[in-house]
């Protein structure tokens, strides 16, 4: 199943029931898992990992040297888990040794074409990437949540699990979990993810609890800690609310509000 126009490095260790395109290149130091299939012309640089059963098609590049000056050779590393499909053109590269010395992709996540995701990036299971979205350096994005396309982050921000960024949505400061946002020049709160909450089967209890809590941090116009504060007793009672609010006091940058 490796074509023979493939070039894999004798260093790199190939699981069981991998395909390999037509040239394409694996380095050394690239762990591929069992059940990968990798179309045409894919570049993947080592040290990277690959789990099992991800998809990977033609002309993306994992695990390149991290776009930042500072980048001196070291052995820094990708991470890429399970179930992944990663589309046509995509680039992720390694981390950098003065963050976490690693970029990580976890499970089951849908990458479209021309995604970028940078050095140090984390990212959960089950996001959804449209084509073109792009992460600077040291971006977080949390299981579930959904990047229009064309939505740009920002380095150093957090993309709270559930949420949802609209098509050309430039990404300053943090987006709270479970909220939908646009806007380039502004960044806008647009109301809860309401439907993508739904399909994962979100409780009406607790879809009207998120509601409540939307409705103090975002149209009261209080301060974001006397909002906080407010909805203490309700976070209590719905752990939903409690992930909202711990996302919001650990922010560094502050969220889109």
């Amino acid at each position: 199943m490796i074509h023979p126009t493939a070039i894999i490095d004798p260093k790199a260790q190939i699981g069981t029931d991998v395909s390999v395109g037509p040239y394409s290149v694996i380095g050394a130091d690239v762990r591929v898992g069992d059940g990968c299939w990798i179309g045409p012309h894919v570049v993947i640089q080592g040290p990277t990992t690959l789990g099992r059963e991800n998809r990977i098609f033609q002309f993306a590049s994992l695990g390149e040297e991290p776009q930042d000056k500072k980048y001196a050779g070291e052995p820094t590393t990708l991470e890429i888990g399970d179930r992944n499909t990663i589309r046509e053109g995509v680039t992720i590269n390694r981390g950098t040794a003065q963050d976490k010395g690693y970029t990580r992709l976890g499970d089951d996540n849908w990458i479209m074409a021309y995604v970028h995701i940078a050095h140090d990036c984390e990212v959960g299971n089950n996001t959804i990437f449209a084509n073109n979205a792009s992460l600077a350096g040291h971006v977080e994005v949390e299981d579930f949540a959904i990047l229009g396309g064309f939505t740009l982050v920002h380095q150093f921000c957090r993309i709270g699990a559930h949420s949802f960024t609209g098509m050309n949505s430039v990404i300053s400061k943090d987006v709270a979990p479970y909220v939908m946002v646009t806007g380039d020049r502004e960044l806008y709160p647009r109301g809860l993810n309401s439907e993508g909450l739904k399909r994962r089967q979100f409780s009406d209890a607790a879809l009207a609890a998120l509601k409540q809590a939307y409705k103090v941090i975002f149209r009261s116009n209080l301060p974001v800690s006397e909002a906080v504060a407010q909805l203490q007793s309700l976070a209590q009672q719905h752990p939903e609310v409690a992930r909202l609010l711990d996302f919001i006091n650990s922010s560094q940058r502050g969220i889109a509000r």
